[in-house]
């Protein structure tokens, strides 16, 4: 969340003319996810048809390395062993992508299952496909930060409240009240 209050809030796609935490924009949603404006629901078919024909064109990739495995001849060992890695690889990258939606990441372990999420791309976009069939990927994370964000602007926007200058007043009263007190309130 951004807390910067010198862009304007509703350029940033918060809500308009309120200064607080912008959200944060998603991959091809940007901040439409907020209010489901602005073409929220054609992007969200356009995801859905564009994951799902990416895994199956990256599965008939995969079909094809297959049969390149069986028309070498380099054995039933090797060509099992690269279907299951495949297929392993895939069931954790879904697993993964499927969490991401959910929850943030640590960035040392994201990092160190690059290789692996790499070789199982298809169950990443089987993961953004399913996602986007009921929301934008990553929406109701992004959405529970916002709100939260929103609600800690909020109370600290609330406990602002009052004329600053009557509690300087206030402190210097306390201060001539008790020696001890401006000793320990004022930097030497």
């Amino acid at each position: 969340m951004s807390a910067d209050d010198s862009t304007p809030a509703a350029a940033a796609g918060s809500r308009a003319g309120t200064p607080g935490p912008r959200p944060e924009p998603l991959r091809f949603f940007g901040t439409t996810w907020l209010n489901h404006d602005r073409g929220y629901t054609p992007r969200r078919i356009a995801v859905a048809v564009g994951s799902l024909a990416t895994a199956a064109a990256s599965c008939l990739v995969l079909r094809l390395a297959y049969q390149g495995l069986q028309i070498a001849a380099i054995g039933g060992f090797v060509t099992v062993l690269m279907v299951a890695m495949f297929a392993i690889c895939s069931a954790m990258a879904f697993r993964h992508t499927w969490d991401g939606f959910t929850g943030r990441h640590d960035p040392e372990r994201q990092a160190s299952l690059r290789g692996l999420l790499a070789v199982g791309f298809v169950g990443s976009l089987l993961a953004y496909f399913l996602r986007s069939l009921t929301e934008a990927p990553g929406e109701k994370l992004h959405r529970e930060e916002y709100e939260e964000a929103r609600e800690q602007y909020e109370k600290r926007t609330t406990r602002r409240s009052g004329n600053p200058r009557n509690r300087r007043r206030a402190q210097g009263r306390l201060d001539q009240a008790s020696p001890e007190r401006r000793s320990h309130s004022r930097p030497t």
